[in-house]
């Protein structure tokens, strides 16, 4: 409605409306995206130039026509070192403020201008669509986040309400609502859909049962919108179950450089290559990474917005592993597909083998149903293998699946797992802060010796090809 008080917003929200429709119904080929993302590279850079002091300082002597490649990259030290230097308009001029949660080091300032809002609320609008349409017109959403000074109640709950979209936000870690009181209402209403991350949507499950309740018979889900943590297909597919519903990993974000990709009906998770541009490089070399034959690269993502907001990045190093893949025939969206597949210092190697963090836990997963929490623990045998432990809550010891999971690590991995029942503790499930991002696989298996950047590089090719 704010756009009605301002001409020129209402301008751009309807423009981004009819760019995203028309994208959607497949009427954008390669040719016209490269020149939307080309002339909008331009005014971003220009943009930061003019107006951040960081960037007038780092891209000082930087032409508006130079390759993107030859430009210095944005890192997250940078954004902690620069703080309020790193934006482009002044906080008053913005809407609304937010920042990083600081879980792995100083908070930085993210605020929001309507230009920003607009630009993003305009894809998850036009992705989520794709998904909420399939279950009818009676929708009753619920929005859980990490904290009030996160994006996620504001954003889902606008994005719900542009959809004619029934919202109920929720914080169960709360003191004034908890998870009895979220239980109660999403029973009440009832919630048809639920936005939570995946350690949420488990401790609510958790909780619903020491109350007695079966959360797939007591409960109405259709659908579970998780974000926040990893979400591997084995995860969401046993988290759906669980519930009976179907889940969805429906957002790659951060709070810092915003919607990066979103998911849509078929389960795929998305780019939105109309509002940012993605590289793909090797962490170690920093080189464009390489397609493999299905035309696939796996690497370090790095994104520049295309939008000129109140923090728009350039270059700027996610430090997340990525694999992308490129557009498919027929996929909900026209977009390249892609997976997260952890941070770029949390590569694992096990016994000679290069893994991430989501195909790992995609791995012992994906024969395992019934679990209501879990955690993957690496450990060093007396003789000095390396063996992986997973510990599941709620699940039947006598499962079928068990015992592929164990074939399947020792074929895949060369690698031992152990597997054991029990409540992982307060580390998965813990407050608002930490839970955003849980703490599913330790390693604890002490001091690694150090690997040269020739075996990083193996070990990063080596997943590679594993996936």
């Amino acid at each position: 409605m704010f756009t009605i008080h301002h001409p020129e917003l209402d301008e751009m929200a309807r423009s981004l409306r009819d760019l995203h429709r028309e994208f959607l119904a497949g009427e954008w080929d390669e040719a016209r995206v490269a020149a939307h993302q080309a002339r909008l590279l331009r005014q971003t850079i220009s943009y930061v130039k003019e107006r951040s002091p960081f960037y007038r300082a780092r891209l000082d002597g930087a032409a508006e026509d130079d390759d993107l490649g030859s430009l210095p990259f944005t890192t997250k030290q940078d954004l902690r070192d620069a703080q309020f230097d790193m934006l482009s308009r002044p906080m008053h001029e913005a809407w609304i403020f937010y920042e990083t949660t600081g879980t792995t080091g100083r908070a930085t300032p993210c605020p929001r201008d309507n230009t920003d809002t607009l630009h993003n609320n305009t894809v998850l609008t036009a992705y989520y669509q794709t998904v909420f349409d399939q279950y009818g017109d009676r929708q009753v959403v619920g929005v859980s986040g990490p904290s009030e000074l996160h994006a996620t109640g504001d954003t889902f709950g606008d994005v719900c309400r542009n959809l004619g979209i029934a919202v109920a936000k929720m914080w169960p870690h709360s003191p004034m609502i908890g998870f009895d009181r979220a239980l109660e209402v999403m029973r009440m209403l009832p919630v048809t859909g639920l936005f939570a991350t995946p350690g949420m949507a488990l401790s609510l499950a958790k909780k619903a049962r020491e109350a007695g309740l079966d959360p797939a018979a007591d409960f109405s889900l259709d659908v579970l919108m998780l974000t926040g943590e990893l979400a591997s297909p084995s995860l969401l597919a046993g988290i759906g179950a669980l519930w009976g519903a179907r889940a969805y990993n429906a957002l790659y974000a951060s709070q810092e450089a915003s919607v990066l990709a979103a998911s849509g009906a078929d389960g795929g998770l998305y780019t939105a290559p109309l509002i940012n541009h993605y590289e793909v490089i090797d962490p170690v070399t920093l080189r464009p990474a390489r397609a493999d034959g299905a035309g696939v690269r796996q690497g370090e993502l790095v994104i520049t917005n295309l939008y000129q907001g109140a923090k728009p990045l350039v270059r700027y190093r996610t430090g997340d592993m990525v694999r992308m893949h490129p557009v498919a025939p027929g996929a909900t969206i026209p977009a390249p597909r892609v997976e997260v597949l952890g941070r770029v210092g949390d590569q694992i190697m096990l016994n000679g083998h290069a893994v991430t963090g989501y195909d790992l836990e995609d791995l012992l997963l994906r024969h395992v149903g019934g679990f209501m929490d879990y955690q993957i623990r690496l450990e060093r045998t007396p003789l000095g293998e390396d063996r992986v432990d997973l510990m599941l809550h709620g699940a039947s010891e006598s499962h079928p699946g068990l015992v592929l999971a164990q074939e399947e690590c020792r074929e895949v991995l060369g690698t031992e797992l152990v597997v054991s029942f029990g409540d992982p503790g307060s580390i998965t499930s813990t407050g608002a802060m930490v839970s955003w991002k849980a703490a599913r696989v330790v390693d604890g298996r002490g001091d690694e010796p150090a690997r040269d950047d020739r075996e990083s590089r193996a070990a990063l090719a080596l997943a590679a090809r594993r996936g």
